[in-house]
Order: structure tokens, then C-alpha cells, then sequence
């Protein structure tokens, strides 16, 4: 791709995280990623390099390992001409969230990545002229802690999600809590899923966001800036659904084509679109750990009406949810057991700074990196070793918790669908798909001391201002437990 020759006025402001700062070509289906860093505390064009291969080699020769080949696109370095890039920064500066504007864009490396834009990828060459709608959505942690380590009950119990949702709200991040969980989106039954989607829906957040054409038309810009009207969404959506047919306006044309959605979603999400098949993987058991979050809106339901039993279908093995849910799982510990071990790699490296290097903390991550992953061993033989692979073993699955996951949608006719290509059908029309996964930069190092200090508010909160408050106690009636597997595997 030859940006040079492009002019910035064909670039667009596409959002940005605490690292990095995204812009999108107004025709073409690709993105540009630039490093941003605070005021005056700008790196060096070869720091800038090394950080960004560091990405593109752990989406390379990592993440790929645990998702599969067809799920990550981890893109490419490219060198843009110094003016362009400026000129690209005065264009987007004043689109940028005021939240935001703390940290200034790369202007002196040229450096930034190439990426594919998934709002606008066509999953398929012929379907390169007709619409495409993409939704984008953030899952999170999919399990309950198993880990002997954890020191209040009700991490056993309630999911680190709907405890925070309420300290969210204490905070004013967000205005009420969502009835979403992430335990029914990853149980594999589709009324647990359905529920989970709708109540995704319902309370938007930053969980899940729409694109029509590469344009947001439903979700949260920046925290609390968002557009969540079920009516408009039903008018955009309702062409793509029911193409043909005279379906009325209003409430229940709302309705209808909302539970369409949700069920094209729900079928994307459990298929398997990546070559790596379930024989080829190495399964290893873990921990007995339950299914289900007490503090869910859909088992409160269940309980109010006298149901006492929870179901728990499971996830396909090939679909991207469960090789999601594994990766997450590499969190063996739980902060409070990963805490202690990250010390003891600290008061090493207080001793030996030189080391930091050769322990991999900041790469490279390549192969050899990958094969250290691969040590579930729990016992604790007191070395830096044993404490350094749980570490990164958490940084790992802090990833996949955080990661989001890309629905790309495009209307196809039945004579043009084939076995190659995955199609989902609704009631009135059918889709190929694409499913993609991104957001895979490795959670810093540094981060640990401030998720185990989060951890700690999270919970003295729902303890104190939530739990304490509820009557009658949410009784404990499911008793059962369920197997947890982590899976590795090449591809």
C-alpha cells in the first residue's frame, strides 16, 4: 500500500486506547496504528520500531498459537513520510475525545502498523460492493475464579464483571449496571447466550458497539458517550433482515428484527471457521470450577421463578469463544496467588537488573517465548522460574480477557454460498460471516500491582455496598460442578 501517495484528508480519526491511536481510510479496508505517548516524554523512532514489532511478534508467534491462524491478524510494520503523518495529526486532533488528548500521537518516528479495518473487511471477494455490518464485542472473563488462593468467598461465587459494574457505577464511569454476564455468553446454551446479547444491547457500555459500512451506528464512542436507541438500530438493520417483505414500523418491528440479530450473532459466535481441529489439540484438566455467576440476572430469573437448575451446553470446540475461555483460564492463580510470585520476580530483578532482558519480560516474544507458556504445573518449587511463568501466563490471559471479538456480516444469495464459505441464515435472508479477534497487545508487566490493588476495591465494595444490602441472601442452590479444561495447541 503506497501511503504516501494518499492524501491525509482520506484518513479519518477511528478511536485509540491508552497506548495507541487508530485512523481508518475513508475507502480502502485498512487502519493505521500509531504509539502515542505523554507530552514531552516522546521515544525515540528506534524505540518506537522495537515496540511495534513487539506487537506484531506476539500476535504472530503467540496469540495465533491459542486462537488459530484464521482469528488474528496481526498486521505489519510500514514507514510513512514524516509530513503526511503530521498533517494526518492536525486532521484528527480535533476529533479526538478531550479524555484522551492527554497523550500526543508519534509524529517523529514514521513507524505505525498496517491493519486490516474489520468494521469494513469483506469476508468474502464477492461481496466487495455490497454492505457490511460488523458488531464488535469486548466478552471479558468468562469463568470464576477456581484457585485455592482466593481469600473471599465471594469471588467463588459472584464474577469479577458483575462485582465491577457496580463499583463502575459508584464511580460515575457508567450510569447503572448492566445485566450482562459473562458466564451466560460463554456457556454455550443459546438462551443464556440470547439473554447475555440482549442485555449487551440493552446497556451498550463499551461491551459492544455496531458498525454499518465502517460507521459506528450503536454503542459508546468514548465511556459514557453513546447511542443505544433500539428503534434506530431496528431501522438501519431492518434492510439487511428482511429485505423483501413489507415489515411494519414500530415496536414489534423493533423487536423482531432485535431477536434476528441476536440470533445471527449467537450462531457466529458458536462456529468454527479456523482449520485447527479438536484432534490436534492437547487437553489438559485443570480445576472443578461452576458455570455460573449468582450475581446474573438471568439466573436470578431462574431462581424467583423456582428453577433450580442451570444449563450449561458448552462451547463448540473450534469457535472462537472457547479457545477465548481457554486462554483466559491460563489465570491458574488468581491475582491474589500471582501477587506473591510477581514479588519474588521483582526482589530478583532488584538484585540482578541485567536479567530482565534474558527472562523475556519485554520480549522477544517468539516460539521460545510460546514454549514456556506451556508449563500448567501449580506446584511451586520456589524458583524465579516457576514465578516467572505464572506471571506470564497471567499477562496472557489478561489479554484474552480484555480482548474483543469482530463480526463482519455481508448478505449473500443462496446461489452464490458454497461449503467454503460459513454462512448463517435467518428467517428471511442469509450471510456469509467472518469472526475475527483483536485488541491482543500483552498486558504490561507492570500492570500487576495495580490489578491486585483493584481487585482488592472491587470486592470490599460488593461485599460492603452490594451483598451486605440484599435480602433475602441469594440462597445457594446449585451444587454442581463442572469440569474446567485449559487447551493448547499449534496451528
Amino acid at each position: 500500500m503506497e501511503v504516501e501517495k494518499m492524501d491525509e484528508n482520506e484518513w479519518k480519526y477511528h478511536g485509540e486506547g491508552n497506548q495507541s491511536l487508530v485512523v481508518s481510510h475513508c475507502q480502502r479496508c485498512v487502519v493505521l496504528r500509531f504509539l502515542k505517548s505523554p507530552p514531552n516524554q516522546n521515544k525515540t523512532p528506534e524505540e518506537i520500531l522495537h515496540h511495534l514489532q513487539n506487537i506484531v511478534d506476539f500476535g504472530k508467534h503467540v496469540m495465533k498459537q491459542f486462537f488459530g491462524e484464521n482469528y488474528v491478524h496481526h498486521g505489519e510494520i510500514i514507514q510513512l513520510p514524516l509530513d503526511f503523518v503530521r498533517q494526518l495529526c492536525l486532521k484528527i486532533q480535533p476529533e479526538r475525545p478531550e479524555c484522551r488528548c492527554d497523550k500526543d500521537m508519534d509524529t517523529l518516528s514514521g513507524y505505525a502498523m498496517c491493519l486490516p479495518n474489520l468494521t469494513r473487511l469483506q469476508p468474502f471477494r464477492f461481496a466487495e460492493h455490497r454492505p457490511i455490518l460488523c458488531i464488535e464485542i469486548k466478552p471479558k472473563c468468562g469463568f470464576i475464579p477456581f484457585s485455592s488462593h482466593v481469600s473471599q468467598e465471594i469471588k467463588h461465587k459472584v464474577c469479577r464483571y458483575c462485582m465491577h459494574q457496580h463499583l463502575k457505577v459508584a464511580n460515575g464511569k457508567w450510569k447503572r449496571p448492566s445485566k450482562y454476564c459473562p458466564l451466560d455468553l460463554f456457556s454455550g446454551n443459546k438462551q443464556r447466550m440470547h439473554f447475555a446479547l440482549k442485555s449487551l444491547l440493552q446497556e451498550a457500555q463499551n461491551n459492544l458497539k455496531i458498525f454499518k459500512n465502517g460507521e459506528l451506528i450503536y454503542g459508546c464512542k468514548d465511556d459514557q458517550d453513546c447511542v443505544c436507541d433500539w428503534n434506530d438500530l431496528a431501522r438501519h438493520l431492518k434492510p439487511f433482515f428482511f429485505p423483501c417483505n413489507g415489515l411494519a414500523s414500530g415496536p414489534q418491528c423493533t423487536r423482531t428484527v432485535v431477536k434476528e440479530l441476536i440470533h445471527v450473532i449467537t450462531m457466529a459466535l458458536l462456529s468454527s471457521t479456523d482449520s485447527c481441529r479438536a484432534g490436534d489439540m492437547k487437553t489438559v484438566p485443570i480445576s472443578q470450577g461452576r458455570s455460573y455467576c449468582e450475581a446474573s440476572a438471568f439466573n436470578r430469573e431462574l431462581v424467583r421463578n423456582g428453577k433450580h437448575k442451570l444449563e450449561s451446553s458448552g462451547l463448540p470446540r473450534g469457535c472462537l469463544l472457547y479457545k477465548t475461555l481457554q486462554a483466559q483460564m491460563l489465570d491458574m492463580l488468581d491475582i491474589e496467588g500471582l501477587y506473591p510470585l510477581y514479588s519474588r520476580v521483582e526482589q530478583y530483578l532488584e538484585e540482578f537488573p541485567e536479567e530482565r532482558s534474558t527472562l523475556q519480560i519485554d520480549g522477544p516474544y517468539n516460539e521460545a517465548f510460546y514454549e514456556k507458556l506451556l508449563d500448567l504445573s501449580l506446584e511451586d518449587d520456589g524458583t524465579v522460574a516457576f514465578a516467572l511463568t505464572k506471571v506470564q501466563q497471567y499477562r496472557i490471559a489478561m489479554t484474552a480477557k480484555d480482548c474483543s471479538i469482530m463480526i463482519g456480516l455481508s448478505p449473500c444469495l443462496q446461489d452464490e454460498c458454497s461449503e467454503q464459505r460459513p454462512v448463517v441464515l435467518t428467517s428471511k435472508s442469509r450471510f456469509t460471516f467472518s469472526v475475527s479477534v483483536l485488541d491482543l497487545d500483552l498486558k504490561p508487566y507492570e500492570s500487576i500491582p495495580h490489578q491486585y490493588k483493584l481487585d482488592g476495591e472491587i470486592v470490599n465494595y460488593y461485599l460492603k455496598n452490594v451483598q451486605a444490602k440484599e435480602d433475602p441472601v441469594m440462597p445457594n442452590l446449585f451444587k454442581e460442578n463442572e469440569d474446567c479444561t485449559l487447551v493448547l495447541h499449534k496451528v
